[in-house]
């Protein structure tokens, strides 16, 4: 019986096993076999699917980089305040303290840019940012601490959203810098350090509001935009003013910018009705790139102001002011470069608030500033000599009447003003 069972197990064993082989082999012959194909239509709507899928998916770039600086610089009147503002507490923008080492800002700048969309801010921290951004609340808010009279404080410089809906066409809305003016707030990007009247007393620094620019070509490009202001971020009445910049390349090297805002200033009144006051500015900027190595620029605006701005003194007739500046600077080497900047600035209407003793005045400033570029750009240096030379009022005191800077014994007995120093700028 054992014997039949084995013999059984044996033939359907081998059994199995032949038609295993017989049909692995079927298998690699059915693999092997080419097989008839099929051509198969393919539609535009298909292929650009499959293209979609190829393409690598977009997350956006996020870039960040900013800048601080730091200074010191002596003021050969020695005034016993140990400031630079004189008697109309801003006949300086940002370099305020003499005889001391001082902050200016540490500014941090973040973007974040998605197909034809960016979004860009900027916070500040130390003193220039609460110069840059007065008339903001948010000094208030996040408990501005005031050290040594100089403030150190949090603050939004610049916070935007850019669209494009065309490569010509870019839509701006949030806080921006102004467009008005050849020098700007931030340190690198002025050849000089210190900022110059002009921009100092006579113009905006920032608006909050809505633009539009339009690059008809890469030799003309049109702004314009409503905004709440000039330096503004709560509107102080219900109208709204315009800005505009029409920007042309005529020739090589040579750029043309025509700048404006025009509107009103006046506070509204408990009404809720608005004055008809008038604040507006025109302002021209050419510069022009000579050689690889000389640059050339003019800056000249005009101002006019009539009735009440932002609830200051009342205008009963249209006052002006007008800054007129020449800038020239020569690049030696790849690390030295020598600048400097000639400028008038008249307030003699009284407009605004460059004042000696509460009087209008004109002031002329020469400035001689160098700059050595370190660590491939990254740490530059600024040596500098400012001369600002005042009206010398007079009046019943006679030699006596005040002037607008402080000696030191604490007098205001000089219409001039000397400083000397270094300022040291690192970019990120």
């Amino acid at each position: 019986m054992k014997k039949i069972l084995s013999g059984f197990l044996c033939i359907s064993l081998s059994g199995i096993l032949s038609n295993t082989i017989l049909a692995q082999g079927e298998l690699t012959a059915s693999i092997n076999k080419p097989a008839a194909t099929e051509e198969k239509i393919v539609t535009a709507g298909e292929v650009k699917a499959a293209a979609e899928e190829e393409k690598p998916e977009d997350k956006g770039k996020f870039t960040y980089s900013g800048y601080f600086d730091t200074y010191y610089f002596a003021n050969l009147n020695s005034p016993s305040s140990r400031s630079n503002l004189g008697s109309s507490g801003i006949s300086r923008g940002f370099d305020r303290y003499p005889g001391q080492f001082q902050l200016g800002m540490f500014l941090n700048r973040m973007s974040y840019a998605y197909k034809n969309t960016e979004v860009v801010a900027e916070i500040g921290f130390g003193p220039n940012v609460e110069y840059g951004s007065y008339g903001s609340d948010f000094r208030y808010r996040w408990g501005t601490v005031i050290a040594n009279n100089t403030y150190t404080a949090l603050m939004i410089k610049q916070a935007y959203i850019n669209y494009k809906p065309s490569e010509k066409l870019t839509l701006t809305m949030g806080q921006f810098g102004t467009h008005i003016g050849y020098e700007m707030i931030d340190a690198p990007l002025n050849f000089h350090y210190s900022i110059n009247n002009t921009f100092n007393a006579g113009i905006p620094f920032y608006h909050l509001g809505l633009k539009a620019s339009y690059a008809f070509s890469d030799k003309v490009t049109l702004m314009g935009g409503v905004v709440n202001g000039t330096d503004n971020i709560n509107d102080n009445n219900r109208g709204k003013s315009f800005i505009g910049q029409l920007m042309v390349t005529p020739a090589k090297g040579l750029t043309v910018y025509l700048n404006t805002i025009q509107g009103n200033e006046g506070n509204a009144r408990s009404n809720g009705s608005d004055t008809t006051s008038y604040f507006g500015v025109l302002d021209l900027v050419a510069t022009y790139q000579a050689t690889d190595r000389l640059l050339l620029a003019i800056w000249a605006m005009q101002g006019s102001v009539s009735g009440e701005f932002q609830g200051g003194t009342y205008f009963a007739e249209t006052k002006h002011w007008s800054g007129a500046n020449l800038y020239v600077s020569y690049k030696f080497t790849d690390i030295f470069s020598l600048g400097t900047r000639i400028e008038y600035f008249d307030n003699t209407s009284g407009a605004r608030g460059l004042l000696t003793n509460g009087k209008g005045t004109d002031v002329s400033t020469y400035t001689l500033t160098g700059n050595f570029a370190l660590a491939d750009g990254k740490l530059t240096l600024k040596p500098e000599f400012r001369f600002d030379n005042f009206q010398k009022m007079s009046g019943p005191l006679g030699e006596n009447e005040p002037q607008q800077f402080q000696d030191s014994d604490g007098k205001f007995s000089k219409n001039t003003q000397s400083t000397l120093g270094m300022a040291v700028i690192y970019k990120f």
